[in-house]
């Protein structure tokens, strides 16, 4: 399964020695020798970012910029400024000209992930510029230049199905769809698991400076028994939080998390609704950490959702839970997840930023219930 060596880009590689892992490197390298567009397709934290950078590192735009932009992450108006650029005076904020990633890139590759997220509008902007290659910035009456950028597309939606139902286009889908790869879940290709558990262990043991460890027989088939809903992604933060809490010179199956130990002995494929499941627990254990364990909202929340280990759903969830507790005031919101009173300010335009902002109106119906927000 793709994991990332996150210390250094140039060791970029696929772990694993699996038919399944040599099958998506011989797609890597197809994707490499051309400027085709490629789309990405595969279930949340399967690490397709990480395939298109090694498509990016091995291709002869290598030397050349990779920009990502996350699409799930911004507001229409923020994913337009950020592609395409803004005139000065555009909107609100928008002091001067400023260049987009298309182009601030040249002759490198453009990543678009959650392409899937897009509105119908930036949809067809996005079309507009593979189909003529023009860019126009934000508030410009005139295209101001064209440029020279490879396409890759990721995400983790059914996009036929979308398109069958009206909320993506066909057109743009044919356009990204030229070459199509699809990285399996982690559930799927488990004889890489032990590789994987081995190279994180090496790697978070190196990275947080401690002692050397190993893995016993017994964590290791237990950890491969493991459905891993959260695939690369929820394996990688375990065996940091193993790495953190264990002591000894071996991990031991009492050092796995107990929601693993639980979930170990399922070996057939989860339900469709595994993947929401072990969102809703993530979220849950975050609002744990914040409420019960005075953690920050900035080291708890905002962190992982910028490096794109949370996603905005799971962050409005988190949001929500707080508004009803405090009969939707946003002051104590903040409080409640531990941020000092003068980040008010801070905290909403974050989350006016990302479109993560919800009506405080919703939840004022409730105030004075009793109810109280239960994180156990």
């Amino acid at each position: 399964m793709a994991a990332q060596i996150m210390e250094n880009r140039s060791e970029l590689r696929l772990i694993g020695d699996r038919a399944a892992t040599r099958a998506l490197d011989n797609d890597i390298e197809l994707a490499a020798k051309s400027d085709a567009r490629v789309l990405i397709t595969g279930e949340t934290g399967v690490g397709k970012d990480l395939i298109a950078r090694l498509i990016h590192q091995r291709s002869a735009r290598r030397l050349a910029p990779l920009a990502t932009v996350n699409c799930a992450g911004l507001t229409d108006t923020l994913i337009e400024s950020e592609l395409f650029g803004h005139a000065r005076g555009s909107f609100t904020d928008a002091y001067r000209d400023k260049q987009g990633i298309l182009e601030s890139a040249p002759n490198g590759t453009v990543f678009l992930d959650e392409v899937g997220e897009m509105s119908p509008r930036m949809q067809g902007s996005l079309l507009r510029f593979l189909e003529t290659g023009e860019i126009q910035r934000v508030g410009s009456t005139s295209s101001m230049t064209r440029a020279n950028v490879r396409i890759i597309a990721a995400t983790n939606r059914d996009l036929l199905a979308a398109v069958a139902a009206g909320t993506f286009r066909q057109d743009l889908f044919y356009r990204l769809d030229v070459i199509h790869i699809i990285v399996p879940p982690l559930r799927e290709r488990r004889e890489d698991i032990p590789a994987l558990l081995e190279h994180f262990l090496e790697y978070y043991a190196r990275h947080h400076r401690t002692s050397t460890r190993a893995w016993s027989p017994d964590a290791i088939g237990l950890l491969s028994a493991y459905d891993w809903p959260g695939n690369v992604r929820q394996l990688r933060n375990a065996v940091e939080r193993m790495v953190l809490r264990s002591a000894g010179p071996r991990l031991e199956m009492a050092d796995v998390p107990a929601d693993l130990r639980m979930g170990g002995m399922a070996t057939t494929a989860p339900a469709a609704g595994a993947s929401a499941a072990h969102g809703a627990a993530e979220v849950r254990d975050l609002l744990r950490r914040m409420v019960d364990a005075g953690e920050s909202f900035w080291s708890t929340v905002y962190t992982p959702f910028m490096s794109r280990d949370l996603r905005r759903d799971e962050l409005k969830a988190i949001l929500k839970e707080g508004l009803e507790r405090t009969g939707g005031s946003y002051r104590l919101v903040v409080r409640l997840f531990n941020m000092p009173d003068a980040d008010y300010k801070r905290f909403l335009n974050f989350l006016r930023t990302y479109g993560c902002h919800l009506p405080y109106r919703t939840f004022r119906v409730e105030a004075g219930s009793g109810r109280s927000m239960q994180v156990a």
